[in-house]
């Protein structure tokens, strides 16, 4: 017995003193960049079109063009026929393929993120969303299924709620297409259409619009509805990118614009000083220079915009 304690005594003399307690782990940092206050602003900014040329195989029908739309705005794009304005828009939504065109160079961007090349479903789900030139409904469709349509993206309980939610918002801009919800679109008449064509896009929940001549064809009346439709989706959040052959429309509506002469941006500024331009007035206004000066006085000066530098 007691040579047991003597072992005990022996054992607990050679053993290693305690452990000193060690400082706590530090938490583990999430994975991933740091988000810098240069990524950040990116986050925050609209589209963003950075030296683009695109075309059609041999025919190059924009060179170099440059353009910015803050989120929340309107911006405009003017031109004439075949100035480029509707490979503009093909080029930022992505389906300039689907018209056997391409990017050759330049980039397109928008809340920091890369779209050109990108496929045209992503490009929705980054929230930019076009209504093409000419419409293009299913005809054959009802009003209430070319409505869905817009809406195939959605997914699950949250998608069928955000879905919904888009719905009741079209209706309420159009409240004539919840009167022809269950009438084939391609018996409505042309504003109506037009009206569709847009709801449609907005039940994807778009942050940015591309609208392609969305008053092409139409009567002064449905033209004027379809401008006061694009200020009130504006003023709701959504940016909108508006390429328009009624100048005086665009103009109207818009904070900045753009022109588009052969492929290149020939004019750009203010809305407001673009619609006081001698130029643009002429050319796209069909309003020529006052004959007569004013009494007492020379000419009223009207602002001269510089060129985009090339």
């Amino acid at each position: 017995m007691e040579a047991r304690r003597q072992e005990a005594r022996t054992d607990a003399h050679d053993s290693p003193p305690p452990a000193e307690p060690r400082d706590p782990p530090e938490p583990a940092r999430p994975a991933g960049p740091v988000r810098t206050a240069e990524a950040a602003e990116a986050a925050e900014a609209g589209l963003v079109v950075r030296d683009l040329a695109a075309g059609y195989g041999p025919v190059t029908a924009l060179r170099g063009v440059s353009l910015e739309v803050p989120r929340g705005s309107v911006v405009a794009v003017l031109g004439g026929n075949g100035a480029g304005k509707s490979t503009l828009l093909r080029a930022v939504s992505g389906t300039l393929r689907f018209h056997r065109g391409g990017i050759a160079a330049g980039e397109v961007s928008f809340g920091g993120r890369r779209l050109s090349g990108a496929d045209p479903s992503a490009v929705v789900a980054c929230g930019v969303v076009q209504v093409p030139e000419g419409r293009r409904i299913f005809a054959r469709m009802t009003v209430a299924e070319n409505l869905r349509a817009g809406a195939l993206g959605a997914r699950g309980a949250r998608g069928r709620r955000a879905a919904a939610e888009a719905r009741d918002r079209v209706l309420t801009l159009f409240p004539v297409l919840a009167e022809r919800a269950r009438q084939r679109a391609g018996l409505l008449s042309g504003g109506e259409q037009q009206m569709l064509a847009i709801g449609r896009a907005l039940m994807a929940r778009p942050v940015m619009l591309l609208l392609d001549e969305p008053t092409l064809g139409l009567a002064p009346m449905a033209a004027a509805r379809i401008a006061d439709t694009v200020r009130e989706i504006n003023a709701q959040g959504t940016t909108v990118l508006l390429v328009e052959q009624n100048a005086a429309m665009a103009l109207s509506l818009a904070r900045h614009a753009y022109v588009l002469e052969v492929g290149e941006v020939a004019l750009s500024g203010p809305a407001a000083e673009l619609a006081a331009s001698d130029e643009v007035r002429r050319r796209y206004l069909g309003i020529g220079d006052d004959p007569a000066a004013p009494a007492g006085g020379a000419p009223a000066t009207r602002p001269a915009l510089a060129r985009w530098p090339g």
